[in-house]
């Protein structure tokens, strides 16, 4: 009896440790263009606070075109100084599902990003795929799959995609026409959208994966993140999520897959499903996109506005 008292907490301790939910947060396409309400280097400072204030280290997926200047180098130091892994989003941020794009001239635009961030000490051979497109032939597939490993990459895949940039465009917006515009409905949007996109795509990897897995979430360099990233993870704590460091997510065996869809690309986790005749059927195509969210959002603000 005594023994299976003793065992019980460490029986416990074991489940929590299996089923907790882990995410880590990456963030695509870096910048220093201008911006209302915040200069560049205030929103890459709010960023790199919030990370800092919650002990994480992210991946930074970089577009080359848009840092290759002084201002750009100043930047990407900054998140190197701090430990983020700093990652190839290409140079030129091409749509590689367009017939105008060759695989030949999207290796060329992988490797010239690659040159942009090679210098850097945290420097890591992943690869994220703009617009997570991935090619529409198996030709396309094949060619930049090849040419990444050539190089020693790998994909740096998204586990949970979300449409962060679509809101942060429509707060731009709002904050351009007037400076006073009251951001809570954004706020408050935002930290829901990224809830409910985390809780939908790991329930999605459950069925499809079988096995706890560590997510990556899709996040961008912007003033709603310089915002709002600090309530996104807060709120992602509040719902049983652990946050981690990039690097240990991208170490799950479900980063490693290589799906055989075509067109290919979205989520890891939803190209996993796309294969999977039992939740094939329930996919929308594209995964995410601001067609989803444009009702929704709008919807969200008047009903914010009534109620004040």
């Amino acid at each position: 009896m005594k023994r299976t008292i003793i065992l019980l907490p460490v029986l416990l301790l074991c489940f929590q440790a299996f089923s907790q939910k882990k995410i880590a947060i990456t963030l695509d396409d870096p910048n220093t263009y201008p911006s209302v309400k915040l200069s560049w280097q205030e929103r890459n400072t709010a960023i790199l606070q919030t990370l800092s204030k919650h002990k994480i280290k992210a991946a930074l997926f970089v577009c080359g075109m848009r840092v290759d200047d002084t201002n750009g180098k100043t930047l990407l130091t900054a998140w190197d100084s701090a430990g983020h892994l700093i990652c190839n989003h290409s140079y030129s941020h091409l749509y590689y599902n367009s017939k105008a794009i060759s695989a030949e001239k999207y290796i060329a635009d992988f490797r010239r990003g690659d040159a942009v961030i090679r210098s850097f000490s945290h420097y890591t051979k992943l690869f994220r795929f703009p617009f997570l497109k991935e090619g529409n032939t198996a030709e396309k597939i094949d060619s930049m799959r090849a040419a990444l490993k050539d190089a020693g990459y790998r994909t740096g895949h998204v586990s949970v995609d979300a449409s962060d940039w679509y809101i942060d465009a429509e707060m731009i917006k709002a904050l351009t026409a007037d400076a006073a515009t009251d951001l809570r409905p954004y706020r408050d949007y935002y930290v829901q959208h990224i809830l409910n996109r985390a809780a939908y795509y790991d329930s999605l990897a459950q069925q499809v994966y079988k096995k706890p897995v560590k997510h990556t979430l899709l996040l961008h360099h912007s003033l709603l993140n310089a915002l709002f990233l600090d309530d996104v993870i807060n709120a992602l704590k509040q719902h049983g999520w652990v946050l981690v460091d990039a690097g240990k997510a991208f170490a799950d065996p479900l980063f490693n897959e290589q799906p055989h869809n075509i067109p290919s690309g979205e989520s890891i986790i939803w190209q996993l499903a796309k294969e999977n005749v039992k939740t094939a059927g329930s996919l929308r195509y594209p995964a995410e996109d601001e067609e989803y969210e444009k009702v929704p959002l709008e919807q969200f603000i008047r009903k914010y506005t009534s109620h004040k």
